[in-house]
């Protein structure tokens, strides 16, 4: 689900440290787990780093761990134009993933303890011409024609090995249209990449994601 706007003065996700996207996932967890309890939405921490006051574009993905290294998606919300501070996107984004998510029921106090949450942090989207501006393992993409507007985080293709046109397709099921929907000159395709990090478990470690890395292990590519 995408929520979007205009870009001015936005936090580049190259910005970005290893502290600083373990303070994100950390703030995404404490919202949800908030707003769960106590049915409050946490305001912004006054003294962060001005990078995260600068307006920013950011998901929030929680998911539910079912075994070892298996996951299924239990929620994800975000916005794909910069028209908050970023650290108020990341708070936003997690209390949406949690509740509004129309694909799933709200999360569960009860959950909290087998769950994951991850955080991509997204530079502004950009136009392409040709599919093979794509790039499997670093562009997310965003299809766009009429009303209809979806979003595939560049994580996804990774985990599911696919090529640039099986990504086009599913994009285009995404935004609600025919699968060769990209085909057609009147559909708009923008990329952009991002920053992932993730708690490795429930409350557990945060790591940032190499997309690439994940592309080689998992689809056998050298």
């Amino acid at each position: 689900m995408v929520k979007r706007l205009s870009t001015h003065n936005t936090v580049s996700p190259s910005e970005l440290t290893l502290e600083d996207g373990t303070y994100l996932v950390r703030l995404a967890r404490r919202a949800i787990e908030e707003y769960l309890s106590k049915n409050i939405k946490i305001e912004p921490d006054r003294n962060v780093d001005k990078k995260f006051l600068k307006n920013g574009m950011a998901f929030v993905t929680i998911d539910r761990v079912v075994g070892p290294q298996q996951k299924e998606l239990r929620g994800c919300i975000g916005f794909l134009q910069p028209i908050s501070p970023l650290i108020k996107v990341i708070i936003e984004s997690a209390i949406a993933a949690a509740t509004e998510d129309p694909r799933f029921p709200p999360l569960r106090l009860d959950e909290l303890d087998t769950i994951v949450i991850e955080v991509s942090v997204l530079s502004t989207p950009i136009p392409v011409r040709r599919p093979s501006d794509i790039v499997i393992g670093k562009h997310g993409i965003i299809i766009s024609r009429g009303w209809h507007t979806g979003t595939l985080l560049p994580q996804v293709p990774v985990e599911y090995c696919w090529d640039v046109e099986t990504f086009l397709a599913e994009g285009c099921l995404k935004a609600g249209l025919e699968a060769d929907c990209w085909l057609d000159k009147k559909t708009k395709i923008f990329v952009y990449d991002g920053r992932i990090f993730y708690e490795e478990s429930p409350r557990g470690v945060v790591k940032e994601r190499d997309l690439e890395q994940e592309l080689r292990y998992r689809c056998g590519l050298t």
